[in-house]
């Protein structure tokens, strides 16, 4: 019988493991032992089973060992090769991911280990970012894996008895409910049952000292078994245990004081919150969905974005604001402020939001409600693309998960309907996202490029293109992914840069292969013992060579013209042919020749008139190959090619190689050059029209330092491949004819007269009836399996979305375009098609304008990459995320461990505490401020936040505005002058002017920062800091006289203006914040005003055209006035006490001028009086002086104020600590070797502190002196 020996601690769950596992083989069941193992074991790590006896004996120690022999035994190690390997996936988990981070939680709670309360939070942190990952596991399974209790589940459970009996509070259990679901149907399992007893979840996190005594080791064994106490303990134990015991009582005291702590009211002074500290405020008033939101509840205290933002969008959408046909009777009748048409660049259905399209969101949608507010019909129509590739994957890896099936088991119709399912299901997802971002888009008219109404323009587009000779069939080479069997666009490689020897994953292949690497090899001659050596990063490819080229001027090939080279590996002889094209100082100046595997090869294979021939299939085997190679894998072949070559000798070397590698974007798999018989758009009239309607003005491209790409690209285009070897997307309706008449000769697939294409299966045969000249009944058809290149439907999306090539209204009033905006990296893939087949199927271009916005990088410049963890979903930045959950969104993705590891320190750096909540308007807002016209946008979260307290300042100064307007006020029909304003007044209608000039011309030249740094500076540093600061004294006085009143009262007009004009410019930036102060704001004509921001007009020049250079000369010089007495006050520590300011002017316009502002002055400098004086008048004794400008000089009037002795005393001993600092840096900067073994960086630090200290003292005597001379 075998023996199982474990540990008596009723907490030692990996011996508990061990015993659960017995229990489901109570056929084998061992007998169990606590005692300790006998040393002849050789093993004290407990669980051991030791199975048989004398010679024949095993031991097996280790949880995982014992157990999984167990759970074997009794057939619950998984049904078959595919459960066990699940199986052993979760033992993985359970001791690598879960037993560490429980111990460190749950040890320090059992005196087993010290106590460190900043450690301990981290790792219950890291224990419930774990928990998560297993939470989302087990949404859709009772058990781990399988149907019924597995070891996978023995082994999780038992790694979370520990924390489930001391840790998780119920709290943490109802974020946890799938893993506490799971956890309670284990536990109790009869088997679990009988070695756990009953288990009593955690009510709190306290420490636990539990005890060992006969019932927990009852407990923990076989009840059939001996169970023995363990040896009795040595004195120097029992010590041991009784300093834990105290140790553990203290802590208990420690906690209970922290948790009465908690219980008690706190001190008011506690009470009061952090400044930094950002509010979460939420709406809850009960507003049925598209109804209007509350807006008569008062204003919360401070802003919150999950506040604002709440039932706004519905509303509008519901009103009908996003549709071009609001407030119009008819879409055709002419607009005199003329239409503005743009398209979404249409997201991938299987897409998530990401900042790219969160930036081009927020631009787009920024420019559309700008031209809404300007009277314009306005349509901004969404849009989705089928991304062929991206979808076919997606549902491909669901079936085989869900169901294990490939498409091949379904086939192409039913697979074809379980992507609509799947579409129908989840498709909408990015919809969503981009509601949450406020974009105004025209729901109503959404397309999906699988939409009949786009299949049938796309079916259209491809027959009258075909019709015409402009796509035709051609064997060429493609990029092909053997992963997807399919040819793949450009956009779709990635182009792996490697500095030499590295070791790639490859799909399909257990080990990594060798890649950078550069091998060098000889052909024979033939006829001579010359050999010709040739070198490659390939080497599998040279099974292909059919020829070997050298440079014409080369003398050292000359004397081989006309000769032959021998193929090793099969009877070829292959010519030296004589190219241009070869590098003559590149290696040996012999280059191999691969005509159908290789690019450059083709070109030369295609002049010289070589063989073609393909050595791989679709699959990337070998194929046209003598044996052994004959069936191989690409990379297994590899090595066999190298080893060939070594075993004949004809190997010369191997070395570093720096390359660049073609990865599949979707697959990551190796991109192969192969030759297919494909379908290609003959681009070269149609790339000369599209680069005519640039050189000639008619579309213009926006920042133009993307036209010298734009004429590359276009002069020098090539043919485009529309042929996809898949199964979702547009079908291809091209047909091959075989024509069952003995008179015409049987064609061949890349012969163009055998191919038809047609709206139908009998439009087409009725079309090859009539080319073949005979009846319809002698004609076969067979459509062409492949599908549409999905940029081929993206190509003709400006005109499709409104039923092209039907006339309908639509395209009549929208078509072409005004403006389409896009990442300037799509500029080819997607824009130049656009303009190419816009011009070719409707003789227009698709739109006049195109705006190339930047990329999106981090705050380090570094591109967006999932490895380095700085990829961010927008709506993290919109609702806020934790530093865990950032992390739990890595464990989740398809990234290796190591790149896991190394994302987690890069979002650790990035993001310490997480990305605090934004909210949406605050991330538009930066977006647009960063959107300079370069080609990069590093963006920084923590200048996003700012904005969030832009919001608050915002939302603070309408608060205060509405108290100082008042219940009973009421704005003036329209916005004018009436002659009474103060110079305040005047002052910030004439910045307010200045900004709705910078916005028109910002908005008018797509210049965004320019519009947010105007906004932002009229509302914060104009209208908050200084016109609200300086009519206080107005308002405070506005019941003194009937004067005073009527001051008050234009004030109150000036103000309304500046809230309501200043919203109204900022709302195409900030639609929420903006809407939901609007709404609070009193209406000039309540009855025909529009009941929306949103659709109310957008300040223009005309209407406010206020601004006076003359008024912001003079607020300019009196800002610089009060900023100096300030500095003054700040110099003299004049907080709270007002002192008299003497202004020494130089003449009497300056004199008028102070005079004129001396309230302003007064207020915004916090003086007691402010008295101006000409450059003859005295100033009196006392003062503290400052220039202000050349114009005038400050003199702030001390005496009286402070105690100048005591004042003196603090200046003498700051000037002595000044000195003294001054003094060792010199002596530091003064040594021999400091210039030698100083970093340059700190030696600029040191320079920079002797040089502030200087200053400083410098600042310091001087006061010394000021108040000397009051004593």
């Amino acid at each position: 019988m075998a023996s199982l020996y474990v540990s008596p601690h009723p907490d030692d769950f990996r011996s508990l493991f061990a015993l659960i596992a017995a229990e489901f083989c109570p056929s084998s069941r061992p007998k169990t032992i606590t005692e300790d193992p006998p040393t002849s074991l050789n093993a004290r790590t407990r669980p051991i089973l030791v199975l048989g006896s004398g010679e024949g004996e095993t031991v097996l120690s280790g949880a995982s060992a014992v157990a999984w022999y167990l759970a074997f035994q009794g057939k619950r190690a998984g049904v078959d090769t595919k459960q066990q390997s699940q199986v052993w996936q979760w033992l993985s988990f359970a001791d690598n991911e879960l037993t560490p981070v429980s111990c460190a939680v749950v040890f320090p709670l059992m005196g087993m280990t010290g106590v460190d309360k900043k450690l301990q939070q981290s790792s219950r942190a890291e224990l419930m970012r774990v928990l998560k990952v297993l939470n989302q596991a087990l949404e859709p399974r009772t058990f781990l894996v399988g149907e019924g209790i597995t070891l996978a589940d023995m082994a999780v459970a038992a790694a979370l008895l520990l924390p489930f009996k001391y840790v998780l509070e119920p709290p943490d259990r109802q974020d946890l409910t799938n893993v506490t679901r799971w956890f309670s149907t284990c536990i109790n399992q009869p088997q679990f049952l009988k070695v756990l007893g009953k288990i009593t979840l955690c009510e709190k996190m306290v420490p636990v000292t539990p005890k060992i005594n006969a019932e927990n080791v009852k407990a923990a064994s076989d009840t059939a078994g001996n169970s023995t106490n363990g040896p009795p303990k040595t004195e120097a134990q029992l010590k041991k245990e009784a300093k834990k015991r105290e140790k553990m009582e203290k802590f208990q005291q420690k906690k209970e004081m922290e948790a009465k702590k908690k219980t008690q009211a706190p001190s008011e002074k506690k009470a009061k919150p952090e400044k930094k500290e950002l509010g979460v405020i939420t709406y809850n008033i009960p507003t049925p969905q598209g109804e209007k939101k509350d807006v008569i509840s008062p204003l919360p205290d401070s802003y919150s974005p999950q506040y604002v933002e709440a039932a706004w969008y519905p509303w509008w959408e519901k009103q009908g604001f996003f549709k071009p046909e609001y407030g119009r009777k008819s879409l055709s009748e002419p607009n005199p402020r003329g239409i503005f048409m743009m398209c979404i660049p249409p997201p991938n259905v299987t897409g998530s939001l990401h900042l790219g399209h969160a930036l081009t969101n927020a631009i787009q949608d920024s420019l559309t409600r700008w031209h809404r507010m300007q009277g314009e019909t306005t349509l901004w129509n969404p849009g989705c693309d089928h991304a062929g590739i991206a979808t076919q994957v997606v549902v491909e890896k669901k079936l085989m998960r869900e169901r294990g099936m490939s498409r091949h088991d379904l086939g192409r119709e039913n697979f074809i309907q379980e992507v609509w399912k799947w579409k129908n299901e989840k498709g909408d997802r990015i919809y969503h996202q981009l509601k949450k971002l406020g974009s105004s888009l025209d729901w109503e008219r959404a397309c999906f490029t699988m939409d009949p109404k786009l299949s049938y323009a796309v079916q259209e587009a491809f027959i009258r293109m075909h019709e015409e000779g402009v796509i035709y069939r051609s064997k060429r080479l493609v990029n092909w992914s053997c992963t997807l069997n399919s040819a793949i666009s450009d956009i779709e490689v990635d182009k792996k840069e490697l500095t030499g020897r590295t070791l790639l994953p490859v799909p399909g292949y257990k080990e990594k292969v060798e890649f950078g690497v550069l091998v060098s090899f000889a052909y024979q001659v033939d006829g001579s013992d010359e050999e010709v050596v040739v070198a490659t990063t390939r080497i599998e490819t040279m099974l292909g060579d059919t020829a070997v080229a050298v440079h014409p001027d080369d003398s050292r090939y000359q004397h081989l013209k006309g000769k032959m080279v021998l193929h090793p590996f099969c009877d070829r002889k292959m010519p030296i042919v004589f190219n241009d094209f070869v590098d003559m100082s590149f290696g040996t100046g012999a280059v191999k020749i691969t005509p159908a595997h290789d690019h450059n090869d083709y070109e030369v294979g295609v002049r010289h008139n070589l063989a073609f021939i393909n050595i791989l299939d679709e699959n990337g085997l070998l194929i046209n190959v003598p044996p052994p190679f004959l069936g191989m894998k690409r990379f297994e072949a590899r090595k066999v090619v190298l080893q060939a070559l070594k075993d004949r000798g004809q190997f010369k070397e191997i070395k570093d190689n720096p390359m660049v590698v073609p990865v599949c974007s979707r697959s990551k798999d190796i991109v192969e050059p192969l030759l297919k018989p494909q379908w290609y758009v003959n681009c070269t009239d149609m790339g000369k029209q599209a680069a005519d309607a640039v050189r000639e003005g008619r579309l213009k491209i926006i920042p133009d330092h993307h036209l010298k790409t734009w004429f590359n690209w276009m002069d020098n285009i090539r043919d485009w491949c529309i042929s996809r070897q898949l199964w979702w997307g547009h079908r291809i309706p091209a047909y091959f004819i075989t024509v069952n008449d003995p008179s015409v000769k049987p064609g061949e697939d890349m012969d163009g007269h055998y191919w038809v294409s047609g709206r139908s299966e009998e439009e087409a045969r009725e079309k090859a009836a009539k080319r073949f000249n005979v009846s319809t009944d002698k004609i076969t058809l067979r459509q062409d399996e492949d599908v549409l290149d999905t940029w081929f439907s993206s190509g003709i999306f400006p005109f499709s979305i409104f039923g092209w090539p039907n006339e309908t209204e639509d395209l009549n009033v929208f078509y072409p375009g005004t403006l389409l905006e896009t990442g300037h990296d799509i500029l080819f893939f997607w824009v130049a098609r656009m303009v190419m087949m816009g011009l070719k199927l409707t003789g227009k271009l698709p739109f006049k304008e195109v705006y190339l916005h930047a990329v999106v990088r981090d705050a380090h410049g570094r591109k967006m990459s999932k490895s380095l963890g700085n990829v961010i979903d927008p709506l993290d930045v919109i609702t806020g995320i934790s530093l865990e959950g950032l992390h739990a969104q890595l464990s989740d993705s398809n990234l290796d461990p190591v790149e896991v590891e190394k994302a987690k320190q890069g979002q650790k750096s990035d993001y310490p505490n997480g990305i605090p909540e934004c909210g949406t308007d605050a991330l538009r807002f930066a977006l647009c401020a960063y959107t300079s016209q370069g080609r990069d946008i590093n963006l920084d979260v923590n200048r996003i936040l700012g904005y969030r307290h832009f919001c608050n300042k915002l939302w603070n100064a309408v608060k205060f505005a509405m108290k100082t307007l008042g219940d009973n006020f009421v704005p003036s029909e329209k916005a004018q002058l009436c002659g009474e304003e103060s110079v305040s007044d005047r002052w910030i209608l004439s910045r307010l002017s200045a900004a709705v000039g910078l916005c028109d011309a910002g908005f008018k030249a797509y210049d965004f920062p320019a519009i947010t740094t105007a906004i932002y500076n009229f509302w914060l540093y104009e209208l908050c800091d200084v016109y609200l600061e300086s009519v206080k004294p107005v308002f405070s006085k506005a019941e003194d006289d009937a004067s005073s009143q009527k001051q008050a009262m234009v004030c109150r007009q000036t103000l309304y203006t500046c809230l309501q004009v200043g919203l109204r410019l900022l709302s195409p930036l900030m639609p929420f914040v903006t809407e939901e102060l609007y709404q609070r704001l009193p209406r000039r004509r309540p009855q025909h005003d529009p009941p929306s921001i949103c659709v109310t007009s957008y300040p223009d020049t005309q209407e406010f055209c206020w601004h006076s250079e003359e008024v912001d000369r003079d607020m300019d010089f009196i800002m610089t006035v009060v900023k100096t007495i300030r500095s003054l006050r700040a110099d003299y520590n004049l907080t709270k006490t007002r002192a008299d300011c003497y202004l020494q002017c130089i003449d009497s316009t300056t004199v008028s001028l102070v005079h004129k502002y001396s309230l302003q002055i007064q207020t915004l400098s916090y003086s007691q009086a402010v008295i101006p004086l000409t450059a003859n008048q005295p100033v009196p004794e006392g003062c503290a002086v400052a220039i202000a400008s050349d114009r005038c000089t400050v003199n702030l009037m001390l005496k009286g104020l402070i105690d100048v002795e005591k004042e003196v005393a603090k200046l003498m001993t700051k000037k002595g600590d000044l000195e003294k600092q001054m003094e060792k840096l010199k002596e530091k900067i003064a040594k021999t070797d400091y210039k030698e073994k100083v970093p340059v960086k700190v030696q600029e630090q040191d320079a920079e502190k002797l040089r502030q200290s200087q200053i400083e003292l410098e600042k310091v005597k001087e006061a010394i002196d000021n108040f000397r001379k009051m004593m």
